[in-house]
């Protein structure tokens, strides 16, 4: 019989030593077993401030008192029932969603994954039952990310995430970002383009507003679908309620998770009635998709981040962090070669000869979390709800650590 685990750890620990864990992670060696606000408390008692956020998911720090309460009250009354059958919290969530974004149509499901698999499918179905089966391509870009399936690696094109993985799946189009011309790609085939407004993991490069508009505009021409991937960047995290809303225009269709369930496995996707019209009864499905748990988790987040002024407060603490990370690059010029990033999703884009996992592990000796992205920069992503105390003591943390790093000499 297999004891259960009941402490901590050993020094060293990692899932590439344990053996009931698969080691996909190379995990660092902390475990934490409390979180309030933006600090998390590791089973050694020792405190961190949490500017990961859980890469963009806990957008109301950790144990916020309203979802707390929320779930609690969801968990004595009912956890699951189906999709078999209505489901209030369902429609309450998909009508405040609804009323709140270009959507007229909600989909919930459990993941950021899930909900772009989803989106992708959408768009190739609407196609489908209006008439034209050949239009089932996707035209995506270099150096996204929209989840660890085999489609949606397949979406994303990397190399590295796709190896071992056998033949890719077909259907997507991947072009660079920085080139719109590379939009010419559009074909008979075509179904789709698929963005995210602010790639994170892809090196948290901001894609400029000018570039959606003409994807939005080459949609409308061709008779595209838009879809926005703002799994990463939705529900507050650029000060908007949704990234796209910078660049003043709207999808068709919108993958989001994350920030949505305030740390409660969520996502959904959200359409207009058009480009749901191929979502018929039985295409598409969900066992644990929209359980009244989350839907309980998921209101009682937009309960908070709906609240008048909120959004203007995350913005007003984006532009205290970006002045304090700015700071930051001009002491270490050395160091960090760029700023980047929209709201409180931010990036430093470091030295190529300093690896950015470097960085990330000296923050942790100064009890800060932060998270890597591809092309060398580390994500900064503290809660929307973070205190300017708090803003002012993880900039001090980041500045001790990268005064801990050197450039190799040459």
């Amino acid at each position: 019989m297999t004891e259960p685990l009941t402490a901590a750890p050993a020094a060293g620990a990692n899932s590439q030593n344990s053996p009931v864990l698969m080691s996909t992670y190379a995990r660092q060696d902390v475990a934490f077993v409390r979180g309030e606000g933006a600090w998390l408390f590791a089973a050694d008692g020792e405190r961190y401030l949490d500017f990961g956020s859980g890469v963009a998911v806990n957008v109301l720090g950790h144990a916020h008192p309203h979802l707390v309460e929320a779930l609690t009250e969801q968990a004595t009354q009912l956890w699951h029932t189906s999709n078999l059958y209505r489901s209030p919290g369902q429609e309450r969530l998909a009508q405040r969603l609804c009323a709140t974004t270009f959507a007229d149509r909600v989909f919930f499901c459990n993941s950021g994954t899930e909900a772009c698999e989803g989106a992708i499918k959408a768009a190739r179905r609407y196609h489908y039952v209006n008439g034209h089966p050949e239009r089932w391509r996707v035209i995506t870009f270099e150096g996204a990310f929209h989840g660890r399936t085999l489609t949606a690696l397949a979406a994303a094109a990397n190399p590295k995430y796709l190896e071992g993985c056998g033949i890719a799946a077909d259907g997507f189009d991947n072009i660079p970002v920085s080139e719109p011309e590379a939009l010419a790609a559009i074909g008979p085939e075509t179904a789709a383009i698929m963005v995210e407004p602010v790639m994170g993991e892809g090196g948290v490069r901001v894609v400029p507003a000018e570039d959606l508009q003409l994807m939005r505009a080459l949609c409308d021409e061709h008779g595209l679908l838009l879809i926005f991937d703002e799994v990463q960047t939705g529900v507050g995290r650029t000060g908007r309620l949704f990234a796209h809303e910078h660049a003043g225009i709207e999808p068709d269709i919108m993958a989001i998770a994350k920030g949505i369930g305030g740390g409660f496995p969520l996502g959904a996707i959200l359409a207009t009635e058009k480009a749901a019209s191929g979502m018929t009864a039985g295409s598409h499905g969900s066992t644990f998709g929209g359980n009244p748990l989350a839907m309980a988790v998921g209101n009682a987040v937009l309960d908070v981040v709906l609240e008048p002024g909120f959004l203007e407060e995350v913005s007003r603490k984006a532009a205290r962090l970006r002045q304090s990370l700015a700071e930051i690059k001009d002491r270490f010029s050395d160091l960090v070669l760029e700023v980047r990033g929209e709201g409180l999703l931010m990036g430093l884009k470091l030295n190529p000869d300093v690896p950015v996992a470097d960085c990330v592990k000296a923050a942790l000796a100064e009890h800060l979390l932060l998270i890597t992205a591809s092309d060398n920069v580390v994500r900064i992503l503290p809660p929307l709800n973070i205190s300017e105390d708090d803003i002012v003591e993880g900039t001090a943390r980041i500045a001790r650590a990268l005064s801990k790093l050197t450039v190799p000499a040459r």
